[in-house]
């Protein structure tokens, strides 16, 4: 009678849990070819300019990908216990390490520093403001995210650390690997945005329809040739 029981509760449970579909995909990015070609000869490759930075579309990391919106109108995979989570920025060699990271609204994000100095970690953005003041090992200090949107943190004694905390409303998001790839699983059916970010370039949305189970792959291309003139 027990295994009978567990049998017909295990076929009202495993249906539901099924209903779940996943995104994947791959995000590149591209310049204006009239960029690419200036780029290429004449003073560029003098002493005076040759090392300065140059952006290398082929090669630019920390894409997001991410369902827009909070979801609240969307039909929801069953309910599970809610866990407060917690991330971590590291700051070694005077560098913040990811240097994009997307998190959902709530969690909070520690960063420990690995470093013999005293940094600081700070924001004036307008999603979070803060300031943890100097530190170093083997304090560790915390910032938790309440509202959705980017957070721009900086080192108040060291020009070039810079990281950025991208606030999302749902769990639905992924960064990409170091080919562009992306994956995000468990996305309840339905129809959404699905959004493509990177800090220097304009954003992609594209809509999509995600089944009750199986893979949609959706690609983004990232660029500013496309961009209006002025």
């Amino acid at each position: 009678m027990k295994a009978c029981l567990f049998l017909a509760l295990a076929g009202l449970v495993i249906p539901s849990s099924l209903e779940a579909g996943t995104l994947t995909g791959i995000v590149r990015a591209e310049g204006k070819p009239e960029a690419e070609q200036a780029l290429s000869g004449g003073k560029y490759d003098t002493r005076k300019y040759k090392f300065v930075e140059r952006i290398n579309y082929a090669e630019l990391q920390d894409f997001v990908v991410y369902v827009e919106g909070s979801l609240s109108s969307k039909p929801a995979l069953p309910e599970k216990p809610v866990v407060v989570d917690t991330r971590r920025i590291l700051q070694k060699g005077a560098v913040f390490t990811p240097h994009v990271l997307p998190v959902r609204v709530g969690t909070t994000v520690e960063w420990p520093n690995n470093d013999d100095i005293f940094h600081n970690v700070f924001s004036i953005s307008e999603t979070k403001t803060f300031d943890l003041e100097l530190y170093k090992h083997p304090v560790i200090k915390s910032v938790t995210f309440d509202k959705a949107g980017r957070v721009d943190a900086f080192c108040s004694i060291h020009a070039k650390m810079h990281c950025i905390i991208l606030v999302l409303e749902n769990p639905f998001f992924s960064t990409t690997d170091e080919k562009g790839r992306y994956t995000i699983t468990n996305v309840p059916p339905g129809t959404y945005k699905l959004k493509a970010w990177h800090e220097r370039l304009p954003s992609q949305v594209k809509e999509v329809v995600v089944p009750e189970s199986g893979d949609v792959k959706v690609d983004f291309m990232l660029g500013i040739k496309n961009l209006p003139k002025y």
